[in-house]
């Protein structure tokens, strides 16, 4: 993945993804460009998220899934090969946890953003893989687990507007994917990996305000 470079803000475009492992669940989808005006809504099928993003042509696809499989296991459902990657251990570092890309469901979600990435890459869009949860301990604002009223007023502290009371935990997660993806455009996010894959992260602002609590997709 290349580093995150500063270039102009204007005009830039991102699209968050909160992808569901299931297309029977709901999939948050925000597109977010410069001025900071949140436009949401609710995907099911692959074919919904990439007519969108074929629609939009965003600079960025921000998604909320593994997109990569660590280095040395050959398939999802090689047992006996590692089960974190390079970006995982340095978000363990950070403090904040998660499921590993080969337990249980999140095997189906991995399968699913890997095949999508593929997807959306021979559409020529730039795609990220970001961690709204952990993004969110970053920037001080609660998640979604602490009350969606209070994720979208820490949302709308960062600049962000549009939000409302009808949008789901599932859309809310996809406008903080797109703002990492509009960080990452500015040059204003770090890039955590290796060569099994890299997930994309706001620059810590206030190291005190992190969470340790365990952190799901």
């Amino acid at each position: 993945m290349p580093r995150s470079q500063r270039v102009p803000i204007k005009g830039l475009r991102a699209l968050g993804v909160d992808l569901a492992g299931s297309p029977r669940r709901p999939t948050g989808m925000c597109i977010l460009d410069d001025s900071l005006v949140a436009r949401t809504w609710i995907a099911y099928s692959d074919s919904e998220i990439l007519e969108a993003a074929a629609r939009l042509r965003p600079d960025i696809v921000a998604v909320d899934a593994p997109l990569t499989l660590p280095k040395g296991r050959r398939s999802l459902e090689d047992a006996s090969g590692p089960h974190l990657r390079e970006c995982d251990r340095a978000l363990l570092r950070m403090g904040i946890r998660f499921f590993p890309v080969t337990l249980g469901p999140m095997r189906m979600l991995t399968a699913r953003g890997m095949r999508l990435r593929r997807e959306l890459e021979e559409m020529g869009l730039r795609v990220i893989e970001v961690y709204p949860g952990g993004a969110q301990d970053v920037l001080g604002i609660p998640r979604k687990s602490r009350g969606l009223d209070a994720l979208r007023r820490g949302l709308e502290s960062l600049g962000i507007r549009g939000l409302s009371e009808e949008m789901t935990g599932d859309e809310l997660d996809a406008v903080t994917a797109a703002y990492v993806g509009l960080l990452y455009l500015r040059g204003e996010a770090v890039v955590l990996g290796g060569e099994d894959g890299a997930i994309v992260m706001p620059r810590f602002r206030d190291h005190s305000k992190r969470s340790s609590s365990v952190l799901s997709t």
